[in-house]
């Protein structure tokens, strides 16, 4: 019986080993990348004085993603679109009629593509200029 109970404290003082990590990765994400771009992530990394899996992490938590345009930005884009073609047909037509012939229409297409650029302008998208 004292052999256990000799045992039992042998095993609760040897605490050899690795320590416990309090957070264990325990998914894994596989990503393809050109090697082009395998080149880039590696150099980035040993820059860092990282692997390339620290890297990525770090990365991964300070990226900002710029989202897609929302369905009402895409449909001002598409009347955007549209009036630019109006304003062709009129520019062309003030070259054949003059230009105080089509003045009225020129400055109302103007308004309005000045009014889509200001509700366009106003998102709160982050611009991808760094």
């Amino acid at each position: 019986m004292e052999t256990t109970d000799e045992a039992r404290h042998m095993d609760q003082q040897k605490k050899g080993g690795r320590p416990v990590k309090r957070v264990k990765k325990s998914c894994t994400l596989v990503v393809r990348v050109t090697e082009t771009e395998r080149l880039l992530v590696t150099g980035k990394a040993r820059e860092a004085g990282m692997k390339t899996s620290e890297w990525f992490r770090a990365a991964a938590k300070k990226a900002t993603v710029t989202a897609r345009l929302k369905p009402e930005e895409a449909t001002l884009l598409r009347m955007l679109s549209g009036l630019a073609n109006n304003l062709n047909q009129l520019a062309r037509l003030a070259h054949r009629e003059g230009l105080l012939s089509v003045q009225s229409k020129c400055r109302k297409a103007l308004d309005e593509i000045d009014r889509l650029l200001q509700s366009l302008r106003k998102d709160d998208r982050k611009s991808n200029k760094r």
